[in-house]
């Protein structure tokens, strides 16, 4: 995977503010070529103090098919801040991301698109440092409204924010909650919502990818904390 085009990490809020702004200016939505994509990543975080635990995996779009796995661990080199979670998980995400070895055709992320305060979502900072495809596909609403969609798998109703569509509410699975997804870079939604729905097998909520990457990350990050050491140096792979 090619390396990442970095803006730097902010110092302050202000700074924070002014690297998303940039950031966001570089977003472009577009049509996604859907033929091209075979490969589809996932990652997702979880915490330990004041660690990062991400988790990365690269699927076949075809047949769902688990490929490979890669995993990163870093100390959060910026606090929690809503809206600004980007620069607090970003980082640890585009090393796992890395390890996979293989450059994907688009990226899932849990979290957020343009859908977002800003215009700026997780998914949208990874896609534009990445220069890849990505789509947000968060568990709950961040901005906006939406009606709730059909109880049928397939049916979605749109998020509006500000006067403006940013995503949707789609049902991945029947009679089950919704997932609340948005394009994050370098597609558009009916894309978005293609990609979520083609990774979904319609047996769980989330699209397998991210629900293995889900739960990959809150593995590793059980048994970092069952190790009750400093985790500077820790050993990934023996723990897995």
């Amino acid at each position: 995977m090619a390396g990442p085009g970095h803006l730097g990490q902010p110092k302050d809020l202000k700074e924070a503010r002014a690297l998303q702004e940039a950031l966001r200016q570089r977003v472009r939505l577009r049509p996604l070529r859907r033929r091209a994509v075979r490969l589809v990543a996932a990652v997702d975080c979880a915490f330990l103090k004041d660690w990062v635990v991400a988790a990365a995996c690269l699927w076949s779009l075809q047949g769902l098919e688990l490929l490979r796995e890669a995993f990163a661990l870093q100390k959060a080199p910026f606090p929690y801040v809503p809206g600004y979670l980007a620069f607090r998980e970003a980082p640890a995400m585009l090393r796992a991301l890395g390890g996979l070895g293989t450059t994907p055709h688009v990226v899932l992320i849990d979290g957020q698109g343009i859908a977002h305060p800003r215009g700026l979502g997780l998914a949208s900072h990874v896609g534009v440092l990445l220069g890849l495809p990505t789509v947000g596909c968060a568990k709950s609403l961040l901005v906006g409204s939406s009606r709730e969609p059909g109880p049928k798998r397939g049916s979605f109703s749109v998020i509006e924010y500000n006067s403006r569509v940013v995503g949707a509410a789609l049902r991945t699975k029947d009679s089950t909650r919704c997932v609340y997804v948005s394009p994050g870079h370098l597609l558009n939604l009916r894309d978005a919502l293609w990609v979520v729905l083609k990774s979904s097998s319609g047996s769980y909520r989330l699209p397998e990818p991210l629900r293995w990457a889900d739960a990959r990350s809150r593995q590793l990050k059980k048994r970092l904390a069952n190790e009750g050491r400093d985790l500077h140096g820790a050993d990934l792979q023996a723990l897995l």
